[in-house]
């Protein structure tokens, strides 16, 4: 089985559908004619062999760098050289267990080991 992306005028994912793999050679071309879903359809891998990892709606297509991108999960926190996000302040390695605050941008305890 394949997998495409639809992707919006904005590079946004819309979904993600799966092609038969006897039409896996095919697929946008499938997608359009044999189904009628007329778009732009990109090849992703579930197993995330190809263009970063596995989309999903919301996701960013970066065509330049051809990778999908996850939504940012806070305002505070970037993107590095390899297409992650990242919190200003490195995730605590003590072995608790913590969730952003972004207000206070830090990162809270939520349970200790």
């Amino acid at each position: 089985m394949a997998h495409f992306a639809e992707i919006s005028s904005t590079n946004k994912v819309l979904r993600v559908l799966v092609v038969p793999d006897e039409q896996e050679h095919r697929g946008q071309e499938f997608l359009a004619n044999d189904l009628g879903l007329h778009g732009t359809w990109i090849q992703c891998s579930y197993n995330d062999r190809i263009r970063k990892q596995f989309p999903g709606k919301g996701y960013e297509y970066d065509a330049e760098n051809d990778v999908f991108i996850a939504p940012r999960p806070y305002l505070s926190w970037s993107l590095d050289k390899n297409f992650d996000w990242n919190p200003p302040i490195p995730y605590p390695d003590d072995g608790n267990v913590y969730i952003w605050n972004e207000s206070d941008r830090s990162w809270e305890i939520i349970e200790e080991s």
